[in-house]
Formats: C-alpha cells, structure tokens, sequence
C-alpha cells in the first residue's frame, strides 16, 4: 500500500486524443486524499532554537486545519526554517514528495505521533512515561513539535518549559521507526487512455475508508461512458482494493472523461501535507471525520497517438517525474523545455525534470496537433536554513482561542511562520498612498481656477 501511495503521488494528470485536441485542461489535479486550509496554531507552548548567530524563541505546537467538505486536521511541522503561509491550502501529499522521502528518521518521527499529544491524550500517563511530574496540554504539544524538530529539521532545539522539555528527550530516545501510512484516498493510475469499445483502466481504489461512493463522467446520460467492474457491473460504489474501468461505446468520438471518488474517513496519522503555496509541510497528528476524494481521467481515439500523461514530485531526484503512456498505434512525440520525447506505440516513459530547492516550476508539455499540458508546483524537498529575525517574528494581530479550558493568543502562524514577503506588501501599499496622495494633489491644483 505504502508503494501504491507513492507511485499514485501525481501533481496534475492528463489524456489527449489521437485527433490531436488537447483534451485536459491544463489544470493541476490533486493526488487524492484530504485537502485543507491551514487554520493556525492552536496548542503550543515555547521552544528555543540555538543556532550560530544567537538563539531564537518560537512557538511550538499543533496546528489546525479545516476540510474541504468538512473535518478538522491536527498536525505538527516537520519544515521549521520555511515560512507559513496565512490560509495556505494543503493537499495529502506522499512522503517521497517533501523532505520526509529522503529523512531516513521519518518512520520515527511517526513513532512520536504515535506515542504522544494528541493520540495519547491521558496527560498523567504521557507524564509518567516522560518522567515528570505532569503536563498541560500546551506542554504536550510543545514537547512532542520539539522531539519531531529534532528529527524533522535535525535542530538543535529545547522547550522553554521543563516538563514540555522533559517529554521531548524522552520521545526522542524511545522513537523507533514506522513505515509511512497509507493514503487516505488514491487512485492508481489517475489517467488511462484506450479505443472506443475497449473497457479503459483498470484504476484501482486505495483508501482506509470502509467504503467510497463513485461518481460518473457528467454527461455519462449523453455520452454512454459507464464505470463498471471487470464483469461489466455499473460500479457506484467501492472499497479499498476494487478496480474500475471506463466502459466507452464503441461509436463514440474522440474525447475524454473524468470519474470522482470520495468518502468520509479519519485521514491516517503520519500522512503528510504540502502546499503549492510555499508553506511549511505538515505531518498529520489528529483527524476528525473527514471528506477525502480522488479523480481518474480516461481519453479514447480511434487511431493515432493516445497518451495518457501525469506527473509526480521526486524528492530522491530532486525534481518532477513525468510519465507518459501511449496506448495508440503511433508514436507519440512530445515537447519539454526545449527537448523532444518520443513515446513509441504501446510503450511508456519517464522523464525526470530537474529542478532547484525551493524551485517554483511551471512547464508545459507540447506535442502534434496542438497538444498542450501544463504542470505547476513547488519543489520542497529539504529542510535546511537559518531561523532568522524575519521568520521568527510575529506577523499577525493575536486574536483569543480556548485551549484546554484556559485562554491563549491565537497567532494564526508558527513564529517560525511568518511570511518574508510581508514587509514587502506593506512597502508597496504605503508606496501606493503616497503616489495616489500626490495625484490628488496635482489634479486639485490644474482644476482649481487662476486668481483663486
């Protein structure tokens, strides 16, 4: 399953037609699973970073994120020198897609997920494990963010309070490793492509879920495509394991069409959150119930070339795996920054796009007859820098949150949170009143008559 999760692990999917229309959008299409928006920090407590240049105090806890569809997520940052982002939206992301691919301590940072705040949410016995003579909640969470820091970022940093301080040696000496958790939600492959007549796929559903509805192509009605099994039963419905196929009529025109799965479902602890957005990762510590879906698109042409194209983030390769398929009866030749592929009949390749850290990446792949698919994304991949002033330092007007039965400033952003870019909008609006300040000026002084 940890496999199927990761090859399933696609920033944007595509099909095109033999006829040569660019059937996808150009869109980016998420991997599946639970997307959210970043909430804020919610139970924290402090930590102090020692670096070269001095020490830094930062807030230390669990974050909160809302659903899309509904459900709440608690989760722990394993990015402490990058920025969060003020509502930044987040997907469920494979590990082999942030810095938790390549951190051979990834299975213990799991481990402590596991083992502490807020799984184990009997304080007194947490304590007791810990060695100390009790814990709040805000300790637990500051204790358990900075045990994963160490583990995450490979910091050295300490929590403020003794007893928070005291969990954290003890959760990072007793860590062991744990294998990645499955998805929440995939499906595998997300893009299939055939003849008209051919049964298309099979795509097969990987969830925790006890079971997930399925959701047609919309003009299934008009356009005959059904989503069957392999006995040619029409699928509404499926569980972890069940393979789907597009059944497409045998006179139908070149074209494409899209299948939607979802379900409600406690997202596994240990799943990992990104974000396009330049926002630091999130490991998943808690969840509600929540709303989780996934889509597989198929395209059909009678002759020619018929890819089927997606690609994935490559952490180990530093860069972004482009697959294409090519189910037609010619080859299919395509255009990537600058450099022809061509995918012979029958066959498939990858190609792998290397990209910077921290490298903001939009291509586009080009092919015959006005093939165009766009990829968009962030390559976050490593987990390094200096905590500095600017990243420390609060950037948001506190507002009151209940935590615990006691009032704490709601920050909405880590410390290590705060967005670089701030000051520089601030700089740009006061520069905007100014200017528009001085036009007001000069437009008063030409309408105002002579001799007044």
């Amino acid at each position: 399953m940890a496999t199927a999760a990761t090859v399933s692990g696609l920033v944007a999917a595509g099909v095109l037609s033999g006829a040569g229309t660019a059937l996808a959008e150009g869109r980016p299409q998420t991997q599946g699973g639970a997307t959210a928006t970043i909430n804020g920090l919610k139970t924290y407590g402090e930590a102090v970073i020692h670096e070269d240049g001095g020490d830094q105090r930062v807030s230390a806890g669990l974050f909160e994120m809302s659903v899309d569809g509904g459900g709440t997520l608690q989760t722990y940052c394993v990015d402490l020198y990058n920025p969060t982002q003020r509502d930044a939206r987040y997907q469920e992301t494979p590990w082999s897609g942030t810095s938790l691919g390549t951190n051979k301590d990834a299975g213990r940072i799991h481990w402590i997920l596991q083992n502490s705040y807020p799984q184990v949410n009997d304080l007194a016995a947490l304590a007791r494990r810990a060695g100390t003579s009790g814990l709040t909640e805000q300790d637990a969470a500051a204790g358990t963010q900075v045990a994963i820091w160490r583990y995450s970022d490979g910091a050295k940093v300490d929590a403020v309070d003794p007893q928070a301080e005291k969990l954290a040696d003890y959760l990072e000496k007793s860590a062991r490793g744990v294998a990645e958790p499955q998805a929440s939600l995939t499906l595998d492959p997300p893009a299939v492509s055939g003849r008209p007549g051919d049964l298309l796929g099979p795509v097969t559903v990987h969830t925790n879920a006890g079971a997930v509805t399925v959701s047609p192509p919309a003009d299934a009605a008009t356009s005959g495509v059904r989503i069957i099994d392999r006995t040619g039963k029409v699928i509404t419905s499926a569980k972890d394991g069940s393979r789907l196929y597009f059944d497409i009529p045998e006179d139908a025109a070149d074209s494409t069409a899209q299948l939607t799965v979802q379900a409600s479902t406690t997202v596994p602890v240990g799943r990992a959150f990104a974000s396009e957005s330049r926002s630091q990762t999130q490991i998943l510590a808690g969840s509600s119930e929540s709303t989780v879906s996934a889509t597989a698109t198929a395209g059909w042409a009678a002759d020619g070339a018929i890819p089927a194209v997606s690609a994935r983030k490559n952490c180990a390769k530093g860069g972004v795996d482009i697959t294409a398929v090519n189910k037609g009866d010619e080859p299919f030749t395509f255009r990537l920054m600058g450099a022809e592929h061509t995918i012979p009949a029958g066959a498939s390749r990858t190609v792998t796009v290397p990209l910077q850290e921290d490298q903001a990446y939009d291509f586009t792949i080009t092919g015959p007859h006005g093939f165009s698919h766009r990829f968009t994304g962030v390559l976050d991949c490593r987990t390094h820098g200096t905590i500095t002033t600017e990243t420390a330092q609060l950037r948001n007007e506190p507002s009151p949150a209940t935590v615990g039965g006691s009032t704490v400033p709601d920050t909405n952003l880590a410390e290590t949170g705060a967005s670089a870019i701030t000051p520089l909008i601030a700089g740009v609006a006061i520069g905007l009143v100014v200017i528009g300040g001085a036009v007001l000026v000069v437009l008063r002084r030409k309408e105002t008559p002579p001799g007044a």
